[in-house]
């Protein structure tokens, strides 16, 4: 099911001639691991930064660090930086991004287990969604993959 999700992903970008990047948090990568077993992703999935400690989201992906000590790195506002500094570092038409909590326990802004948030930047659109998954740890994480392949086809 979710080879199909993502060989939709990358015949929509392929399609339009669009690359994309990512940065990803809770899931560790596994949006680029996903799209990249589908043949031909190369010529729109460009890579992106596993960013699992706030030093990597400021350093690599430009999230301010008034806005990882006021809102927290589960937050809004850091999805939407994420997605903006992975696009333009990375130089992509489309940069998504995942950040939340899969578990065991939820962090110091009292967001509960499933917070996550997704951003999307492009030239044309930027949008973060907000979402609160249930199950394992496992669950979350793929849960907020689909979520994420999704939100690129929405916006494309």
């Amino acid at each position: 099911m979710m080879t199909t999700l993502c060989c939709k992903v990358v015949e929509a970008l392929r399609q339009r001639e669009l690359t994309l990047v990512t940065a990803e948090s809770l899931t560790g990568g596994g949006i680029g691991a996903a799209l990249t077993a589908v043949p031909g992703a190369s010529c729109v999935y460009k890579g992106g930064v596993i960013s699992y400690v706030d030093l990597v989201k400021h350093t690599l992906l430009d999230v301010p660090l008034e806005v990882l000590s006021y809102c927290g790195a589960v937050s809004e506002e850091t999805a939407g930086f994420m997605a903006v500094g992975a696009r333009q570092n990375l130089c992509a038409d489309i940069g998504i991004s995942v950040t939340g909590l899969a578990g065991p326990g939820g962090d110091a802004f009292g967001h509960p287990v499933g917070t996550v948030y997704i951003g999307f930047d492009s030239n044309w659109q930027s949008v973060v969604k907000h979402f609160c998954f249930a199950g394992t740890r496992e669950e979350i994480r793929n849960q907020t993959i689909r979520a994420a392949l999704e939100l690129i086809l929405e916006n494309v």
